[in-house]
């Protein structure tokens, strides 16, 4: 499988009024915004993450509708507003899938042409046979499986035999469970990089998924110690560039996993949402220049991934009230860029993820609160940012020039 940056003409300009230092990129995970024209040939004709959401009584983002959520096109159900107070638009998926791994990485600007292998049946035998010798332990299930079901099923037979739960999704991952105390965190860490190193050639799945779970039968339940270990991206990630350039980048929650490190010059591990927002605050005091890039986990892993569209839209409400005090602390150099890396309606009876137009949002005293349309490729957030921080990236179309605000406005 081949991984390579698209090189479309970008709609760039020479650089003008102050210069942005600081650019923290959040990607609200799974957040999508209706279904792509081709999501039938995933399964997924219909899927609108957003306008499901919407529908609870818990809904209320009254700062993102300021920012011109409902300006998007499509999304105008959320509520349009006569003078948004952000630039706003919508990016299609270049790359085959519809993941976490192919997401992120066509936000760092590089497209995947062929989906990451997954295993609908479970993982050949002879390699679970291979892993298994090589972990000095049996192994339980090997079928695709919800990650809390898996758990309530296999838990207590897990406890007297110490087989490690193996098991997958929808998505491209080898998932291990196992109760920590059974397999200590250190031991179930070293069986991921073990699959890490097995998963090669037409088993390189996007991600081993560490999943330690604590508790009695029938009340486990998962410790917040995931862990995942990614299959790298091809060179070179907009991470790469901004890293080899002297830039700051600073990955906060699972973004150093999705990338396995590569580009990453400082990594905060935060699990959830409440944590990764409160390590984004304490970034924003600090002083850097470079990218500040954020995955929000739990709209996905906990309500999307379980259909749970109260808890979901619960989650997006703190998210905008988290908002609301974020923005004014932002300075004069800094843009915050709001996106997703696909959807996952928690309305349809599948539990997996959907392939969605995701949201684009960017805010900050330089910007321009101007519609960018539908935007072909996810490639353009890394050409963007590259734009910003003064890094070339030849990748995707750069939308700087179309937000960049006179220097006597700024």
């Amino acid at each position: 499988m081949t991984h390579t940056p698209t090189h479309p003409a970008a709609d760039r300009s020479p650089a003008g009024g102050n210069p942005v230092r600081r650019v923290f990129l959040l990607v609200l995970d799974s957040v999508g915004a209706g279904a792509m024209p081709d999501a039938a040939r995933y399964g997924d004709e219909g899927a609108h993450t957003l306008r499901t959401v919407s529908r609870s009584p818990l809904f209320s983002v009254p700062t993102l509708q300021s920012l011109g959520i409902g300006n998007i096109e499509g999304l105008s159900f959320l509520g349009p507003v006569a003078a948004p107070r952000a630039a706003v638009g919508k990016l299609a998926e270049l790359s085959a899938g519809k993941d976490t791994t192919t997401g992120h990485w066509e936000i760092a600007g590089i497209v995947s042409p062929t989906p990451l292998p997954t295993f609908p049946d479970g993982f050949p035998p002879a390699l679970v046979e291979r892993f298994s010798r090589a972990c000095g332990r049996p192994v339980l299930c090997n079928r695709p499986y919800s990650g809390t079901q898996v758990i309530a099923d296999y838990g207590a037979e897990h406890r007297q035999t110490g087989a490690l739960i193996v098991y997958t999704s929808a998505d491209s991952v080898f998932q291990i469970a196992a109760h920590v105390d059974v397999v200590p965190l250190g031991e179930l860490y070293r069986c991921c990089r073990v699959a890490r190193e097995l998963l090669v050639g037409p088993y390189a799945v996007g991600r081993v998924i560490a999943r330690p779970f604590a508790g009695d039968a029938p009340r486990f339940y998962r410790t917040p110690d995931r862990r995942d270990f990614s299959l790298p991206p091809p060179p070179p990630t907009l991470l790469d560039a901004l890293q080899a350039a002297g830039r700051e980048v600073i990955a906060v929650g699972k973004i150093a996993d999705i990338f396995a490190g590569r580009g990453v010059t400082l990594s905060d591990p935060a699990h959830g949402n409440e944590a990764c927002l409160a390590a984004t605050e304490r970034f924003a005091g600090q002083d850097f220049e470079g990218l500040c890039f954020v995955n929000l986990v739990d709209f996905d892993m906990n309500y999307g991934h379980r259909n749970d569209i109260d808890g979901y839209a619960g989650a997006l409400s703190a998210f905008d009230r988290w908002l609301s005090a974020f923005l004014p602390t932002l300075r004069p150099e800094d843009v915050l860029l709001l996106t997703a890396d696909h959807g996952c309606d928690p309305g349809d009876p599948s539990t997996d993820h959907s392939r969605e137009y995701v949201p684009l949002l960017v805010y900050g005293r330089q910007i321009r609160p101007v519609p960018l349309g539908v935007r072909t490729g996810f490639t353009d957030i890394a050409a963007t940012v590259g734009e910003w921080l003064g890094v070339p990236y030849d990748s995707g179309r750069s939308f700087a020039a179309l937000t960049r605000r006179a220097k006597e406005d700024v």
